[in-house]
């Protein structure tokens, strides 16, 4: 196959890249190595991380103005994960793009530091002029020869306060939790996944990326609720520092059951111990892919093990445990895999290492960019990486939430690799950032409009004969307005929403 631009990877922003590119007449392929399009937008993710909705713009915007048509309104930010899906489809139809699924990319072809072309694990040979990463992974970026790192640096690599690791207040074991096998008996060994540490450094850096778990789609409507399954290989003993914590007193388990539209909701991790699986990913960015799909599916288990354990362990105090069965997944989402998430959420895997790094101190707004593409504003938001044994207690580390002062804008330089390495490629995904500003930028409606804005770039280093490295940021600043992107804050006007 050869085309002008080659997208890998149909997540929410590999779409927008693909019908950008179309739209432009660019003769377009769009590669996913899954079987679902549209990443954790359409896999569970309906209750939009938003940080400014007037930051948001272009086929963003109108990503989220479709979905609202669809459900009878102008805008819709919380929605269902079928109605996400069927506007991606729809769109994807009327500029007749077809997605290629299954392409799980093996090789790259380089040439004199130019991507030629790739090659999946099936076969097939894609060449193209430019090529755009768009997955969560950043699995074409890796095998470009593209620098990347994985994990978090140390505070003093970036001069930053909020890296490495981290034992702060949030998510958090507030009363004292026993973290052994047998209580008080450290001989006894440690509650799975939980580690000793007696060696912790605040800000050290390290290879831990923060953890993953399913955005569950549930309800509590009688005529689609399907009860929690147990799964197969359940393990009680991985929910004994679940019940350990819930005997403190802790009653926040309902805490992020965010309603969104017809009786369902976005539930997300909350507190010490929920569906977050901690430390289980460390090994996800660099396994084979079957090596991947095992860590998948480590955490469905550990998951819908942990639903079933709330609704009908009767150790779980009834006060959550009654309740809990009142609630199911949804019979009319996620048909194929019975109501469960398609979608593990990757938070945080590769990240690019380019000609300029996004830090922390650009999101506090103490460092700023001259070739702005868009506009992150969300808080940097960390989830906890590990648990670890703290003076004879458990605690979990990694998690971070600090606000920033509004909107901040992102680098054009971020997003394509540094001179002398792959001149035709761009990564709006896993963009070169640190740890803790990757957790503010990271949030799906910023990812549509850099994906946005990388087809732009590309399409003009086709017509100029450039290097992406080398597009005129004079020109994109231009094409981006046209396309009603927002790469300032002065341009931000309040929208009806």
């Amino acid at each position: 196959m050869d085309v002008d631009l080659c997208v890998y990877g149909a997540t929410s922003g590999g779409i927008v890249a693909a019908i950008e590119g179309v739209e432009r007449g660019l003769r377009v392929a769009l590669l996913h190595p899954g079987k679902h399009i549209g990443g954790v937008t359409t896999g569970g993710l309906g209750m939009t991380d938003i940080g400014n909705k007037y930051a948001i713009g272009g086929k963003s915007l109108e990503f989220y103005q479709r979905v609202g048509q669809a459900c009878g309104m102008d805008i819709a930010w919380r929605f269902e994960p079928h109605v996400a899906m069927s506007v991606f489809h729809e769109w994807l139809a009327q500029v007749e793009l077809d997605t290629i699924t299954g392409a799980y990319i093996e090789a790259a072809q380089v040439v004199d530091g130019r991507l030629v072309a790739l090659t999946t694990v099936s076969g097939l040979t894609v060449k193209a002029s430019v090529f755009i990463d768009t997955s969560y992974e950043g699995d074409l970026m890796a095998r470009a020869g593209v620098s990347y790192t994985v994990g978090r640096e140390d505070n003093s690599r970036y001069d930053e306060t909020l890296n490495g690791a981290q034992i702060r207040e949030h998510h958090q074991f507030l009363a004292p939790v026993d973290p052994y096998v047998v209580p008080g008996v450290p001989s006894s060994g440690l509650l799975p996944g939980i580690e000793e540490a007696a060696d912790y450094v605040q800000g050290e850096g390290d290879h831990r990326v923060q953890a993953y778990n399913f955005r569950m789609c549930l309800t509590q409507r009688k005529d689609i609720r399907l009860a929690f399954p147990k799964p197969r290989d359940y393990r009680s003993e991985q929910y004994i520092l679940l019940k350990r914590w819930l005997d403190t007193g802790w009653n926040e388990a309902f805490e992020k059951f965010d309603l969104l539209i017809n009786g369902k909701t976005d539930t997300n991790n909350h507190g010490a111990v929920s569906t977050d699986y901690i430390g289980a990913n460390h090994h996800y960015t660099e396994a084979s892919y079957a090596e991947r799909e095992d860590i998948f599916q480590a955490h469905v288990s550990y998951q819908q093990g942990l639903m079933w354990c709330l609704a009908n362990d009767k150790d779980i105090p009834a006060a959550i445990r009654e309740p809990m069965r009142t609630w199911g997944l949804c019979a009319d989402e996620f048909g194929s895999t019975g109501g469960w998430p398609h979608a593990l959420y990757v938070r945080e895997s590769r990240r690019m290492v380019s000609d300029l790094v996004m830090t922390e101190h650009h999101c506090m707004k103490n460092a700023f960019v001259d070739d702005s593409i868009g506009l992150a504003a969300y808080n940097m938001d960390s989830h906890n990486c590990r648990r670890l044994v703290r003076q004879g207690r458990v605690v979990n580390e990694g998690d971070v939430q600090v606000c920033v002062p509004g909107p901040y804008e992102v680098s054009y330089r971020s997003i394509v690799p540094k001179a002398g390495e792959c001149s035709n490629l761009l990564v709006p995904f896993c963009l070169s950032a640190s740890h803790i500003a990757f957790g503010s930028i990271r949030m799906e409606p910023v990812f549509m409009g850099l994906s946005q804005a990388a087809t732009i770039a590309a399409v003009i280093a086709l017509d100029d004969g450039c290097q992406v490295q080398e597009v005129s940021y004079e020109s994109l600043e231009l094409e981006l307005l046209s396309a009603g992107l927002i790469p300032h804050f002065r341009e931000i006007k309040p929208q009806p929403v």
